[in-house]
């Protein structure tokens, strides 16, 4: 079985947010729905399934070094990379499939800290702030040093807080929001799009 380190393009001991990126990089790449009708689409199919191994592999096992006797590590986890769709889910949100992203995770037995993240994010996308705070909030709480999940958390704090601020305004004596909120709640927005591969501003 090939190194996941080489299957994913990373150096070995490559952070966490390093292989994240190539992992979806490679998975936009030779996602299905770029080969349909396709001749080359069972080899594309296979390629996605040898990146989710390398991928699931490499983030069970962090610092493991790949050359200094795991091999049996790698094989012994295949069997359930082969549940590991995180990685089209990924994809769907960025696509804007939200619904179809949704019934993925619906469908998703082991629900880790992936997965209480990419349904915060879904959550987040159709406007359900609170309950996306929530989830997103479950899955930091699973897994505290996960730089992604505290910073969309975080930009979802922020965004309520600015919100807040402004309700209180409402009414008698209401005011109009300022430059500054406006521009933190467009960066906020930015910032969790730019999570999951897109771009809402693309100065920032």
């Amino acid at each position: 079985m090939k190194n996941p380190y080489e299957v994913l393009g990373v150096r070995e001991g490559a952070s966490e947010e390093e292989i994240r990126r190539a992992y979806r990089r490679l998975i936009k790449k030779y996602h299905p729905d770029q080969y349909a009708n396709n001749p080359l689409a069972d080899l594309a199919e296979e390629k996605m399934r040898e990146i989710n191994e390398a991928y699931d592999y490499l983030m069970k096992n962090k610092g493991v070094n790949y050359n200094n006797g795991h091999n049996s590590n790698w094989n012994n986890n295949q069997h359930n990379s082969h549940t590991n769709i995180y990685g089209e889910i990924r994809i769907l949100i960025e696509r804007g499939n939200l619904n179809r992203a949704e019934e993925l995770l619906e469908n998703v037995r082991d629900r880790n800290d992936e997965w209480y993240f990419l349904k915060g994010v879904v959550l987040l996308r159709k406007g359900w702030y609170d309950q996306a705070y929530q989830y997103i909030k479950h899955a930091v709480n699973l897994n505290p040093t996960n730089g992604e999940y505290r910073s969309v958390l975080n930009n979802i704090s922020m965004r309520n807080r600015t919100y807040r601020d402004v309700g209180h305004g409402m009414g008698y004596g209401r005011r109009e929001p300022s430059a500054c909120e406006i521009c933190e709640c467009l960066i906020c927005s930015d910032c969790c799009c730019e999570c999951l591969g897109g771009d809402l501003l693309t100065c920032c």
